[in-house]
This record gives C-alpha cells, sequence and structure tokens, in this order.
C-alpha cells in the first residue's frame, strides 16, 4: 500500500510541475472568474516560496477557497497577506471546494497572498464528532509494536497529502499543514496513537521533500507535541512549524500551554480568534484570524535553550524624492514667515512639488512661491489656508491619499507614509518601510489618542483622522 501510494505521489508531483511550468510558459490565460481576466500566474517555484516562506503578519483561514473576485477585493482592502486552504484529507468539512484550482493556487501567489495548504485526515480516536463521513476513519488506538498501525496510517495519510497538493501546483520546499482536532490529552491510547501517527506523517512528508506543519489546539495536539519536545527528546519526529490555536484575542504566537523556547525563532503561527465574519472591499468572508511569525524551516530545538536572534528581514529598497531631498525627520516643526527650519521648508516644497503644487526652485525657503502652493494644498484637501503650515497639516500631507489597509509584514511606500505621519502626529517611529512591532505600537496609540477603535492596522477610520491632521 505505500508502495502504490508513493508511485502516485510521484506520478502527481510530475504532473504537477509539467502543468504549472505549461500554464506559465504560454501567454497567461484568463481565469474563470470575471473579475480575474488574463490574470498572471506564478511558476512553481515562486508558489513553494510563498507557501508560507518567511513571513510575519495576518492571515485568515476558511473552509472552502474563496472566488478570485473576494481574494482580488481582500489582497486591495483587508490586513491579510496569508490564507489557509484545505487542500486534502478525507475527514474535512469542505471536500468539494468549487474554487480550487492549479490555477487559482498560481494566480493568488502571483497576486500576493502567502499560502497555508491543510490536511485533515485521520483524528483523534477519542474525538466523538469524528469520523465525520462514512468513508474516512480515526486514527487506531492500539498500541501493539509501539502503535504500529496509527504509524502506518501517518505514512500512507502523508503520500496522499502531498499528492494532493502537488495535483494544485503546491510542490516540495512547500509547508503542509496537519489540522489535528482537539482532543483528550489525558486519555493515554488517544493520546499516544495520535503522537505516533503524527511523527510518522512528520517523517514521511519531509522524506516528500515538504516541510512540515501541524495544527492544533493548544491545549492537546500543541501541547502534546511540547510535551514529547521537552520529556522524550528524540524519540519522536516533530514538525517544522506549530499553528497554535488558542481563541484568545491576542495577535501573537505565544499561549501559556506551552513555554516560549520551543519553535523559536520562526516557526510558529497562533489562531488567535475563531470563526467570525469580517467584509473587506465589500466582501463578506466567515474566517478564522491568525498572526505567523515564520522564517526559515522552524525546526524545534532538542532540548530548551535560549533562541537565537531571528535574522533580519530584507529591508525595502530606500526612497528617493526629488533627487535625494531628506523628508524623513524625527519632528515636523511649524512653518511660518521668518521662522521656519529651512530642511523642512525643503522637504515641504519637494512633497509639494511630487503633488504638482509647487514649481519653483527647491531652496528652503519659506517664501510666497512656497506659501502659495501650500495654500492651494490646503484648500485641496478641506483646510483653511493660512501663511502658517501647521502639525495637522504635515500628518494630512505626509499621510497622503491612497489608503491601503496596511498590518504587520507590510512593506512598501504605504508603510513610509504612515511611519512619517506618525512621527508628525507625535507618534515618533523609524521610517523603514516596513510595518513592525514599534509601527504598530505607535499606531495603537495615535488611535487611542484620536479616539478611532485599536486595531494595530491601517483601517478606513484611521486613515480618516489622519487625512484630517487630527493628532
Amino acid at each position: 500500500m505505500r508502495r502504490r501510494t508513493s508511485q502516485l505521489v510521484t506520478a502527481a508531483l510530475s504532473t504537477a510541475v509539467v502543468l504549472v511550468g505549461t500554464l506559465v510558459a504560454a501567454p497567461a490565460p484568463a481565469v474563470s472568474d470575471p473579475a480575474a481576466p488574463n490574470a498572471r500566474l506564478a511558476k512553481a517555484a515562486q508558489i513553494a516560496a510563498a507557501t508560507p516562506g518567511d513571513f510575519t503578519g495576518h492571515g485568515f483561514d476558511q473552509c472552502v477557497a474563496p472566488t478570485q473576485a473576494a481574494m482580488d477585493a481582500w489582497i486591495t482592502h483587508s490586513p491579510f497577506r496569508a490564507v489557509g486552504i484545505y487542500i486534502s484529507g478525507d475527514s474535512r468539512a469542505c471536500r468539494t471546494q468549487p474554487n480550487l484550482s492549479p490555477t487559482w493556487v498560481a494566480t493568488q501567489v502571483a497576486r500576493g497572498w502567502r499560502l497555508l495548504p491543510i490536511a485533515l485526515g485521520p483524528q483523534a480516536s477519542c474525538l466523538d464528532r469524528f469520523p465525520r463521513y462514512n468513508d474516512d476513519f480515526k486514527i487506531d488506538p492500539r498500541s501493539a509494536g509501539g502503535y504500529a498501525a496509527a504509524r502506518a496510517q501517518g505514512v500512507v495519510e502523508a503520500d496522499k497529502n502531498a499528492a494532493d497538493a502537488a495535483a494544485l501546483g503546491i510542490g516540495a520546499g512547500s509547508t503542509l499543514w496537519y489540522d489535528l482536532e482537539a482532543f483528550d490529552l489525558t486519555n493515554t491510547s488517544c493520546r499516544e496513537s495520535a503522537l505516533a501517527f503524527t511523527s510518522a506523517w512528520v517523517t514521511r512528508i519531509k522524506e516528500l521533500g515538504y516541510v512540515a506543519g501541524f495544527y492544533s489546539s493548544a491545549s492537546s495536539g500543541i501541547k502534546m507535541l511540547d510535551d514529547a519536545r521537552l520529556k522524550r527528546p528524540g524519540q519522536f519526529a516533530l514538525p517544522d512549524r506549530i499553528w497554535i490555536a488558542r481563541w484568545d484575542g491576542v495577535a501573537n504566537t505565544s499561549t501559556s500551554y506551552i513555554g516560549e523556547d520551543g519553535w523559536r525563532p520562526g516557526g510558529r503561527m497562533k489562531q488567535y480568534r475563531g470563526g467570525h465574519n469580517e467584509t473587506w472591499g465589500g466582501v463578506t468572508i466567515n474566517i478564522d484570524s491568525n498572526y505567523l511569525e515564520l522564517s526559515g524551516t522552524g525546526t524545534p530545538p532538542a532540548a530548551p535553550a535560549p533562541a537565537p536572534a531571528p535574522a533580519p528581514a530584507p529591508a525595502p529598497a530606500p526612497e528617493t524624492h526629488c533627487g535625494g531631498t531628506r523628508v524623513d525627520f524625527p519632528a515636523y516643526y511649524t512653518l511660518k514667515p521668518r521662522a521656519a527650519s529651512r530642511a523642512r521648508t525643503l522637504a515641504l516644497q519637494c512633497l509639494l512639488k511630487e503633488k504638482k503644487r509647487y514649481v519653483g526652485k527647491l531652496d528652503g525657503v519659506y517664501d510666497r512661491a512656497t506659501r502659495r502652493a501650500a495654500g492651494a494644498w490646503m484648500k485641496s484637501r478641506g483646510f483653511t489656508p493660512t501663511r502658517t503650515w501647521r502639525r495637522k497639516n504635515w500628518v494630512a500631507l505626509l499621510a497622503g491619499q491612497d489608503r491601503p489597509v496596511l498590518a504587520v509584514g507590510a512593506t512598501g511606500p504605504a508603510v513610509s507614509r504612515v511611519q512619517r505621519a506618525l512621527t508628525a502626529a507625535r507618534q515618533r517611529v523609524a521610517v523603514t518601510g516596513t510595518f513592525d512591532e514599534a509601527t504598530r505600537t505607535a499606531l495603537l496609540a495615535y488611535q487611542a489618542r484620536v479616539k478611532v477603535t485599536a486595531t494595530g492596522t491601517t483601517d478606513a477610520p484611521t486613515w480618516q483622522k489622519l487625512a484630517k491632521g487630527r493628532f
């Protein structure tokens, strides 16, 4: 049975590589969803790198893969950049996936999504709500041969999950996540058979070239693995990455059920909020919310030890304005005739020139031409034109008018704009172009100050306050 399944997965892997290569080599075909004509498709290597690769930030999971129109709306308007999709396993609720295909996978990666492919196969023997169907089954709880039957099931399931992933163009190098739903950790045969199954699944999935991920509740499956790591080191193959289900509403990767040393750095994510509706870009989806801190392969240490500092993420390319004019400052001063910082006046002239409001010299002199351009900008944005350029004007100008939803993990010029605007609004933060925890902290403080819901993301109410120059 193992040989036959291995042959199947090898064939599926080969087919998927050929399929994805063919899709990329030819001119990009139209996606069936009318909202996504002539979509670009990612190559096999790009899919592996984005599944999910190195990523820190927010993600969501939902049983049925959303339509292309929904994914397009959410990549534009939501703070999420990673999506969990159920691709395999006879025990999953969403066996039918009308939207999921190799084209769907390649399109999402090309558009900037990170993927979290999930398999939900045999479940713990003591879990009453499984099996779900007549043709699925639980993990065998018999202890004979060191739970040999459960281990055999783990191997077969890994082959199946890899074959299903490969058929979607999700090949070697990608992370596959096994979903083991919450069970009674005190039931010895149930726990030990689940652990044997998981160990065999991890070993086999890695033999097939995938990174091993494991999802479960903090108090059962995750604690089971951490206890094995600490109390029985070397006896079980442990996953490279863990996905902790702990609905405490806190967007981090910590839980009181396990220590802080395992699967760090870069080997954890947490599902911190269960099923609920969210609407972004006019599209509502019922989702679970997740926070990811993933880098490298996140292999757990053999024993508790201080974790080395993670390698810094590559910084975005530095911005240039007006041939090298400085626009980043630790504070943005009020400007008025005969009392204006030359450097900041030069920055104002540059920023107004970029908006085609100023046509004079970039000389740092707060003269009539500069004031006239500044007044025209004020009027266009609903401010009363004055001879003085105030803090509120800085906040609104630096924020800009494009209003994407940004969260931890986002990078690029829009993040730099937010960082400058926050600094102008007395929430000083370094302008790095990377939305990090320092930026989130500054944003939360700003949201509290201007009395909008503290989300830690640049949602619509926050952009409105920035656009009005509130501080």
